[in-house]
């Protein structure tokens, strides 16, 4: 009866836990896919494309990025004046293809 009551009460944290557990998974699926792409030379390096944006950002502090293997696009992220600023960018060509903030 006590394992009965005991499981009961962790299923709701376990249940909660599910998503968290989903999103890493997904985390490293895209850095798995990134070190690959990378490796092949079908993918720049984030340092490349940080190195590409970095000049049309001004006075811009650059935060981080994040990188999503379905669209093979590079997001960076940038504060400015308390305003933050999203630039996306294709990993594949190095070109900005979209930019969020001022």
């Amino acid at each position: 009866m006590l394992l009965i009551l005991a499981t009961l009460a962790a299923a709701p944290v376990l249940i909660g836990a599910a998503p968290m557990v989903a999103a890493a998974d997904q985390r490293r699926s895209d850095q798995m896919s990134a070190f690959e792409a990378r490796k092949t030379g079908r993918l720049l390096s984030v340092r490349e494309i940080e190195a590409r944006v970095r000049p049309t950002m001004g006075d811009a502090q650059y935060l981080g990025f994040d990188y999503d293997s379905g669209s093979a696009i590079y997001t960076l992220k940038y504060l400015r004046d308390g305003t933050v600023i999203w630039v996306d960018v294709d990993g594949r060509t190095g070109q900005i293809v979209g930019r969020t903030g001022r």
